[in-house]
């Protein structure tokens, strides 16, 4: 540890006790203690400069966490100086340290205080390694070796285990004669877990890990039962490391030394290339039958089952989700059947290129179901009947999802098709995109009366303005009915009468509010780059416009789009053109959240014919997005999805609707002018700025 620039070391001198005590007032001025440090500062008087400064330093850093452990660190230096060198010193206070952040501060308090203690560490060169050395480059070798993310994580246990997701290690290693061979045995722990993670000892298809430890489940003998299979798995997995990964074999090995002798009977039938975890679970019950306590082995990692099986579960009901969507893009995309067939190809085999057979050769997972795939494959060792992909032909029928991705409810057809236009061929694609539609599944309840109140200045100032856009009222004259006389109409009636002429009986005058008939539909980006703040701004933009517009009287609706492929296109309805601004649209709008991709120009496509079955002369369609047109799969990415969206914006504004888009695509400009036209698209360069722009944009174009 050197010191950290706070406390010069230009000059070699001592500093005196009146300096020292001036800069620990300084440094511990938090503590609770109320202890003068003029008794401190007179012992650290004696101090070599270089011990005086690498105190002060490491007090300064241990009271920006707990004053009382920098008090304590400060009064006990003198005797660890006594006791340490300088990087025995520096392991000791960030020892202390690693204690408070992992156990508090009467474990740190502990630690510090039993010097001899922790000095024994120290005896012979012996030295720590911590976690934190190690961890940047364990995990990026556990990146490499893993087949899909694996954290890194410090254990509160006093070994090193994992849940699956994560691998948790000791905060240190003790007792190693150079930093390389601690170093190694982390890396031994850390690949060890993996394998747990790897070689299945959380269970596969064929095997359930609870259901075979259920014997031994809530009795005394849980603990013991599993010890014994971390011990034995220990064998087996080591095998399996050999046989795949020599080199790191070897590592195990020399970390391992000798097999234990209560070990050495199930060493020859566990090291066979076919064990699984069924083979150490029979020899688990031969092992319990006895009395003997499971062995300790050097490279031993604990076996947590209950925790590990938990986070196994949630992971794999979300790969599941993200595996079953994929596979009915896929199957949308290649026009296969969606029935059983006995030609069943396993999606293992597919890798990143689709089957033969089964898919058209441009089928591609996404990279995210490329790496479900394997999470499941290693999960169960193999992928379950429901998650491979039929050879045959036959329509595929695609299914809706719901708000979480799962299959909901099954449609046979789609509730639209509509044409895309492809400009390398010059040509409409026709019947491309199966649209479906459905409502916004409902949100919190209170979201809106919470936007409403945080913003209720605003929405005042929104309403007035937009009340302007209302104009006055019209009077028309000469009616044969109305509010008041029409004096100019009486008068004609009189002379008339007084010329012989039969008057006019039109003498009344009629108020009327001018009708705008306008039609404004606005369409919301709900692909998944809308998720976190970007959709809390689209959320109470939408819930702002809509106090405004209703002191309006416009006709409005909103919709939202997303879609995975164009074989699932989908428009979410917030709110209808006939629907009234109450609880049920509040609900769905606090209801709006990021799904899949952008899908532009089919959703362009649906909501003009909406809007142009409104009884309206001017018809408005103003789109909220956060970026290009985009989906899965190359082809609709780059030139080909924006000359789509522009190819069904000219459509609508052919059919008289006009069109806007409001975008925080830093880089829109690139393509939105060419896609809206140069005045028919704003760039915000603050999401903040979305509400007001929003409304202000809006009365612009009603006006």
């Amino acid at each position: 540890m050197t010191s950290s620039g706070q406390f010069s070391s230009s000059s070699a001198r001592r500093l005196f006790a009146a300096e020292l005590e001036s800069q620990l007032n300084a440094i511990l001025f938090a503590s609770p203690s109320h202890r003068s440090a003029a008794g401190i500062a007179a012992e650290l008087e004696a101090l070599p400069r270089s011990q005086q400064e690498k105190l002060l330093a490491w007090a300064a850093t241990a009271a920006q966490t707990d004053a009382e452990i920098g008090h304590l660190m400060v009064t006990l230096a003198p005797l660890a100086f006594a006791r340490f060198d300088a990087a025995g010193f520096d392991a000791w206070a960030l020892a202390g340290l690693d204690a408070y952040d992992h156990d508090g501060a009467e474990a740190a308090k502990v630690l510090l205080g039993d010097l001899e203690s922790f000095g024994t560490r120290f005896d012979g060169g012996k030295s720590f390694v911590r976690f934190a050395d190690i961890e940047p480059r364990l995990s990026r070798f556990l990146q490499g070796l893993s087949g899909r993310p694996l954290s890194l994580g410090i254990s509160s246990k006093t070994g090193a285990w994992t849940d699956s997701e994560t691998i948790f290690l000791p905060p240190q290693l003790e007792g190693f004669a150079d930093t390389a061979a601690g170093k190694e045995k982390y890396q031994v722990l850390a690949v060890m877990l993996w394998a747990q993670t790897f070689f299945g000892t959380f269970g596969s298809a064929n095997i359930d890990l609870a259901a075979a430890l259920q014997p031994w489940t809530e009795t005394p003998e849980q603990q013991r039962a599993v010890d014994w299979l971390a011990a034995l798995e220990a064998v087996r997995l080591e095998a399996r490391i050999s046989l795949d990964l020599p080199g790191l074999g070897r590592r195990i090995a020399a970390v391992r030394g000798q097999w234990p002798t209560s070990l050495e009977n199930w060493v020859q039938r566990l090291e066979r290339p076919a064990a699984t975890l069924a083979d150490s679970l029979a020899a688990l019950t031969e092992c319990m039958s006895g009395n003997l306590a499971a062995p300790q082995l050097p490279h031993a990692v604990l076996l947590d089952p209950a925790a590990a099986l938990k986070i196994r579960a949630a992971r794999m009901e979300r790969d599941q989700v993200v595996l079953k969507r994929a596979i009915n893009a896929l199957k949308g995309s290649s026009g296969r059947s969606g029935q059983r067939d006995p030609n069943m190809v396993p999606l293992a085999a597919v890798g990143a290129e689709a089957a033969p057979g089964a898919l058209d050769e441009s089928a591609i997972l996404p990279p995210e179901a490329q790496a479900a795939a394997l999470s499941l494959q290693q999960d169960l060792g193999e992928l379950p009947p429901e998650f491979q992909v039929p050879a045959g032909t036959g329509a595929w029928r695609p299914t809706r999802q719901d708000a979480t991705g799962e299959c909901s409810t099954s449609s046979n057809e789609p509730d639209r098709r509509y044409d895309e236009w492809d400009y390398r061929r010059k040509a409409y694609r026709r019947g491309w995109c199966h649209l479906f539609e459905a409502d916004v599944p409902a949100g919190a309840a209170g979201y809106v009366e919470d936007v409403r109140q945080r913003y209720a200045a605003l929405i005042r100032q929104l309403r007035r303005r937009f009340e302007l856009l209302r104009g006055e009222d019209r009077l028309l004259g000469r009616q044969p009915e109305g509010d008041e006389i029409d004096v100019d109409a009486m008068v004609d009636a009189l002379a008339d009468r007084r010329s012989g002429a039969e008057p006019s009986t039109r003498v009344f005058r009629r108020r009327i509010r001018n009708q705008r008939s306008l039609a404004a539909m606005f369409m919301v980006d709900m692909s998944g780059s809308t998720k976190g703040w970007v959709n809390d701004a689209e959320r109470e933009a939408l819930v702002m416009l809509c106090e405004s517009l209703e002191s309006l009287g416009d006709a409005y609706a909103i919709y939202g789009f997303s879609g995975w492929t164009r074989t699932r296109c989908d428009i979410y309805r917030v709110k209808r053109f006939d629907e009234r601004y109450d609880q049920d649209v509040c609900a769905r709008i606090a209801g709006i959240e990021a799904k899949d991709y952008t899908r532009m120009g089919v959703a362009i496509r649906h909501l003009t014919q909406l809007l142009l079955h409104q009884p309206a002369r001017h018809r408005l369609l103003v789109t909220l997005s956060d970026g290009r047109p985009d989906d899965y799969g190359d082809e609709y990415r780059g030139h080909y999805g924006v000359e789509d969206t522009r190819r069904a914006l000219q459509e609508a504004r052919e059919q008289g609707v006009r069109s806007y888009c409001i975008t925080i695509d830093r880089h829109g400009a690139d393509y939105l002018g060419h896609m809206y036209g140069a005045a028919r698209y704003t760039v915000l360069d603050d999401v903040k700025k979305l509400p007001l722009k929003i409304t202000d944009i809006y009365r612009r174009l009603a006006s």
